[in-house]
């Protein structure tokens, strides 16, 4: 009896270590869901996606600081890296406010992922938090949506995994969001 108890224990165990979050979500019925797109980010020229709006408060004159800069961006959220060879499914449109006197500065976000073509097309998902570091990938806080995505909740993370160009930076986006009722 204890033999049989101990292998069901093992099995428990082995179980819980060897599946992700999603897995064991998604089989309960937990409504998780995995989206995976790229964002496609241009910093400077004709076609930039990312702009400063309001300059720094301090450091002006010697650029060692970034506190108090205000920023948008507007990038292209595709189904794959290559431009030349995926599908635009929407906007990824932020707002963001370097706000930390610390050297990087930490930065605050408020991000809305706009669907306009796909499985998602007219439902939007809203993303906040902070950016506390310069080096990625970048985690952000799922917080609601609309359509879709009514009630959502999850978390978003941004790796940098290919620049076509030295002013572009292509961004892997890889969301988990839990879908209410």
């Amino acid at each position: 009896m204890a033999s049989s108890w101990n292998w069901k224990l093992l099995s428990l165990v082995f179980l819980l270590a060897s599946s992700s979050a999603w897995g064991m979500a998604h089989a309960r019925g937990g409504g998780l869901k995995h989206i995976h797109l790229y964002m496609h980010e241009t910093f400077t020229g004709p076609n930039a996606t990312l702009f400063a709006v309001v300059p720094p408060l301090l450091g002006v004159g010697d650029n060692t600081s970034m506190f108090g800069m205000v920023g948008v961006l507007d990038d292209e959220l595709r189904d794959g890296p290559d431009p030349s060879n995926s599908s635009l499914v929407g906007r990824f449109q932020s707002l963001f406010a370097f706000a930390g006197l610390v050297t990087p500065p930490g930065m605050q976000t408020a991000t809305s992922l706009v669907f306009t073509a796909g499985e998602h097309a007219g439902s939007t998902l809203v993303m906040v938090g902070s950016v506390v570091s310069s080096e990625g990938p970048y985690e952000t806080a799922v917080v609601g949506g609309t359509g879709a995505f009514r009630m959502a909740r999850g978390y978003c993370v941004l790796k940098a995994v290919w620049s076509p160009t030295s002013v572009s930076t292509v961004y892997e986006v890889n969301l988990l969001v839990k879908m209410e009722g």
